[in-house]
């Protein structure tokens, strides 16, 4: 059983909105420090960012307007916490406590995510769709019925009728679709709208990533400070999961579609 969101459900525009600020970070500075929360719905875009580096309310703007339309924006920008800053002085250390899991993905979750994307490929707006077993249930926006009809025969299509979605019928914010985005892994924290010094996001895409290479489950936890997890330098697995995010484009192209 398993549910995935496409990269334009509320929920997602969140997370991409998050991801590009902390792109736009990565532009200022080789290792900034930054949280980024998004709320965002009915032609509103909350965004506060703790940064260790300024980023022009002007460029957060052109972010939002890209991804999700023309919101009004509320950009908030405040220091990073100075235990937290002092903490990463010296190098990379886990900037929280967390606990992570990752998880070999099942056929089921390859077949829903190959799935997802391909309908949003022929429909890029908001989307939700769930597998479990031989049942498929596809909640597409923008879309009539009777087309994905045609192509999913099978599958039970937009229960309540023809709908249009999008922030101004649901709203969205920042890592409310781990689920879609980790599948069965675990998590204590979220993975988007954070640079690479915070487990949140680096310990758990290398737990994800043994997890796929192994095939076997992947449990590690850390306390804040901590130079080594697992055994194996911080560092290293900063560099991992940086490699990851380089790969796929930066973080808002991570957020799209998260690690499945």
């Amino acid at each position: 059983m398993f549910e995935k969101v496409n990269p334009n459900h509320p929920d997602k525009l969140a997370d991409r909105i998050a991801g590009a600020v902390v792109d736009l970070a990565y532009t200022k500075e080789t290792n900034p420090r930054i949280a980024v929360e998004v709320l965002l719905g009915h032609g509103l875009c909350h965004v506060i960012a703790e940064s260790s580096v300024t980023i022009p309310a002007r460029e957060v703007i052109e972010a939002v307007h890209r991804i999700a339309g023309p919101l009004i924006v509320d950009y908030a920008e405040v220091p990073q916490d100075g235990h937290l800053a002092d903490n990463q002085m010296d190098g990379f250390r886990c900037g929280d406590n967390g606990i992570f899991k990752g998880v070999p993905v099942t056929g089921e979750q390859k077949r829903l995510s190959e799935t997802a994307r391909e309908i949003y490929e022929k429909y890029p707006y908001d989307g939700k769709y769930i597998l479990d077993g031989g049942r498929l249930i596809i909640c597409q926006s923008n879309a009539e019925s009777g087309e994905l009809r045609k192509l999913y025969p099978d599958a039970e299509i937009n229960p309540l009728g023809d709908w249009t979605g999008g922030s101004e019928v649901d709203a969205g914010a920042t890592n409310r679709k781990l689920g879609s985005d980790m599948a069965d892994s675990v998590t204590g924290g979220g993975l988007h709208g954070k640079d690479l010094s915070k487990a949140d996001v680096s310990v758990n895409i290398y737990a994800w990533l043994e997890a796929q290479r192994t095939g076997k489950p992947v449990e590690l936890c850390c306390a804040i400070g901590d130079a080594e997890v697992g055994g194996l330098p911080y560092a290293k697995i900063v560099a991992t999961a940086k490699a990851y995010i380089q790969q796929l484009g930066g973080f808002e192209k991570f957020a799209e579609w998260g690690l499945v």
